[in-house]
């Protein structure tokens, strides 16, 4: 930030804390950020002119992830309204069968939300049909939260959905290479899901007869077949991995295609929609689309303002010098910045846009290379990012029927699911590879 006086460390911490605390006393995160951006910089010693400058200057740092998140609107918005997310949750359900039911309930929730669908919108895409499972089964709604929201989060670190965007533009990288680097961990992450599930399967209040077919009256619209479902995630996919299968193989002609997803995903989105013979919806997807992203997108502006401050300021420095003195491995504050940001936010997405726009600079100054950074970030952002003052806690809730006591009980071992993904990301991102 050439020309911008710089900030105080004491400022920057200052204005990050502020727009914390803020976030928590349930002021619009946006505006906590903003807010906490400008505090920042007066106690970091700025005047009035470089406030302004270093908002400006960090709001435009954050325009390419804006971009692509807008683009994957149209994506998200396809399989979200035309009702492809919830043919293909039903399609595993039903083919795994009741003897697996935590399996085909965590894949289910894992693979739609990993086609690009919000995890807390997977959560309730899935729920009634599995409360309906529950139900025959005999088994807990405490089991069935943790295979869904488990699944969730294994699908969410390998997916084009905001959070995966944020992570891949904060260490400047291709959101296809991210997606690539979370696949490891989320594998072992939906196996503890599937194992923790299955341990708890009779923990807890039971799903009643007359909330299964409440439920099940309230899903009745008609969904298009399987075939025409995939292609829409399909196409993405595939155009997707180009160049890193072109990478793979040697291929030069392909490994330089870089498709961002920016073409890709609504290119994709174009098509499936087509397929489903909902062509003429699709300006109505774009619009669902655009509506969801909406959020994310205004948290992102603000977490560039107290981006733009951070890096105004000495604070990243202060940092490295503070993890080289304890003798920390700095390997490690790539996860801690991403759990510690989640868990202050209460959201995967918002933690790992304000790790990213606040530590990358630190977090790559202690060696770390940029896709190992982003993964252990990404992976870090959720082991605590389901936590009460979020509105995943209180969706998932709402969704299942559940008391309080039921849906804090669900969020230790949520926790222990994100914690063994982080774990596995920094073993190999940090130490092996």
């Amino acid at each position: 930030m050439e020309g911008i006086l710089d900030i105080s460390w004491i400022g920057a911490l200052s204005g990050l804390l502020l727009a914390i605390i803020l976030i928590l006393f349930k002021l619009a995160p946006t505006y906590s950020l903003i807010l906490g951006a400008i505090v920042g910089a007066f106690i970091g010693g700025a005047g009035f002119t470089d406030a302004v400058s270093i908002l400006i200057s960090g709001t435009q740092s954050v325009m390419g992830t804006v971009v692509r998140i807008i683009a994957a609107g149209v994506f998200a918005g396809v399989m979200m309204e035309s009702g492809a997310a919830e043919t293909i949750a039903k399609v595993i359900v039903d083919k795994l069968g009741g003897t697996k039911a935590m399996l085909s309930l965590a894949l289910a929730t894992m693979i739609i939300t990993a086609v690009g669908v919000f995890i807390p919108v997977a959560v309730l895409i899935v729920a009634p049909i599995a409360l309906s499972v529950a139900n025959k089964m005999g088994y807990s709604k405490v089991a069935i939260l943790v295979a869904l929201s488990g699944g969730g989060k294994a699908g969410n670190i390998i997916s084009p959905n905001p959070n995966t965007i944020a992570a891949a533009g904060g260490f400047k990288l291709d959101v296809n290479q991210v997606m690539l680097g979370g696949f490891i961990p989320a594998i072992f992450g939906v196996i503890v899901t599937v194992i923790l599930a299955s341990l708890i399967k009779y923990k807890g209040t039971k799903v009643t007869d007359a909330e299964a077919s409440e439920l099940e009256q309230a899903n009745t619209d008609d969904l298009p077949a399987l075939s025409k479902a995939l292609i829409t995630p399909v196409i993405a996919i595939l155009l997707l991995m180009i160049s890193p299968v072109g990478a793979l193989l040697g291929v030069d002609f392909l490994e330089n295609l870089k498709i961002d997803s920016l073409f890709i995903l609504p290119f994709a989105a174009i098509i499936g929609s087509f397929t489903l013979g909902k062509g003429k919806q699709i300006l109505d997807y774009c619009t669902a689309g655009l509506n969801r992203m909406t959020p994310t997108i205004l948290i992102i502006i603000g977490a560039g303002a107290i981006g733009g401050l951070i890096t105004a300021s000495n604070l990243p420095e202060k940092v490295v010098a503070l993890v080289d003195a304890s003798g920390i491995s700095g390997v490690f504050l790539a996860p801690i910045a991403g759990t510690l940001m989640a868990a202050a936010t209460a959201s995967t997405s918002t933690g790992v846009i304000l790790a990213t726009g606040s530590f990358s600079d630190a977090i790559l100054n202690t060696g770390v290379a940029p896709l190992a950074a982003a993964v252990m970030t990404h992976a870090g952002a959720t082991v605590i990012d389901h936590l009460p003052h979020g509105t995943y806690f209180h969706v998932t809730r709402n969704a299942m029927k559940m008391s309080m006591k039921d849906r804090m009980t669900v969020v230790l071992y949520e926790s222990i699911v994100g914690l063994t993904m982080t774990i596995i990301a920094t073993i190999l991102y940090g130490f092996i590879l």
